[in-house]
């Protein structure tokens, strides 16, 4: 299978590039390396990990760019494609809305128009969390109407879930939203709270630990997120919406403790409120991803923090 992985020096992208290209795919990658969010120095450093693979190409380009993407498309002609490129974060997303909008709504136009004119098999876009919003439906439920979302982020993310909707009843397009829950892990993004945490810990730095942690996430370890994602990349559904996350729900307070246990030291935390963008549980119901695909996540979050912990230390 010829898959295009969107947002393929990113995290997650990263680690579902060589999980395809290892059993053996033929994989595309598409970056614009842009450091909105944290240094396009890591990106590259991920795409020079990517680049020793035989049956990967990287290409830079902006999903923002309709015709750039268009002219892709049509000269690789893939089979599937697994859209992870995003401006992801919620504080961000505060403070520039427009621009979250242009990649996380528009940009995701782009990719579809160019996939329904190649007449690619299967669409599987990642989603967030974020879009059930205050909700006080627990654990989040597919079926929840998520029409109250908390910032331009989870917004956009949504208006992008209905538009694939749209395009599945008029065209006919597999179109598959997989909803990330807290995904951590080795070669994580920097500006997440777990890789923040190890960073105060190594070098001081002071952090904010809102609402002195009383806030639960349901930490997905980046391996058991990317078996989601593949197994969504081999089974067209027509148009589904799909929680991929542990569905084990952990205090962030708790999570803290954890990695300072391992470190031997403590964090320069600063407590601060909780802001109007952040909800205060997170927690996936993911029976419809195991009885639909198959998902079955195996990393616990204790054996997910020490090996984030120890891929951490060895790169110091």
């Amino acid at each position: 299978m010829k898959v295009l992985v969107t947002g393929a020096a990113g995290f997650v992208g990263m680690h579902l590039t060589e999980k395809l290209a290892k059993r053996g795919d033929d994989v595309v990658g598409i970056d614009n390396f842009n450091d909105i969010v944290y240094p396009s120095s890591i990106k590259r450093e991920r795409a020079a990990r990517l680049a020793s693979i035989p049956n990967f190409k990287m290409i830079e380009a902006d999903i923002r760019d309709a015709d750039h993407i268009m002219e892709i498309f049509k000269a690789e002609k893939f089979d599937a494609v697994a859209h992870l490129a995003a401006l992801a974060g919620v504080r961000n997303a505060v403070k520039y809305p427009q621009m979250y909008v242009q990649v996380d709504m528009n940009g995701t136009q782009h990719l579809m128009d160019a996939a329904l004119a190649t007449d690619v098999g299967n669409f599987v876009m990642a989603s967030t969390s974020s879009v059930y919003g205050n909700t006080t439906r627990i654990p989040f439920i597919e079926t929840d109407n998520c029409d109250r979302p908390l910032q331009p982020y989870s917004a956009a993310k949504r208006a992008a879930e209905m538009l694939g909707f749209t395009y599945h009843h008029l065209f006919g397009m597999n179109f598959t939203v997989l909803r990330f829950f807290t995904v951590y892990g080795s070669h994580g993004r920097p500006d997440m709270m777990a890789y923040l945490l190890l960073d105060s810990i190594e070098n001081g730095t002071q952090i904010p630990l809102y609402d002195n942690g009383q806030m639960y996430r349901d930490w997905t370890h980046v391996d058991d997120n990317t078996d989601g994602v593949v197994l969504a990349l081999d089974k067209p559904l027509g148009y589904e919406i799909i929680n991929i996350g542990r569905g084990e729900p952990l205090l962030l307070r708790d999570f803290v403790d954890m990695i300072e246990g391992l470190a031997g030291k403590k964090a320069n935390l600063i407590n601060k409120p909780r802001i109007a963008a952040d909800f205060i549980r997170n927690e996936a119901d993911i029976t419809k991803a195991r009885n639909i695909l198959g998902y079955d996540p195996k990393i616990s979050v204790a054996d997910g923090v020490k090996s984030f912990w120890e891929w951490y230390a060895n790169k110091r």
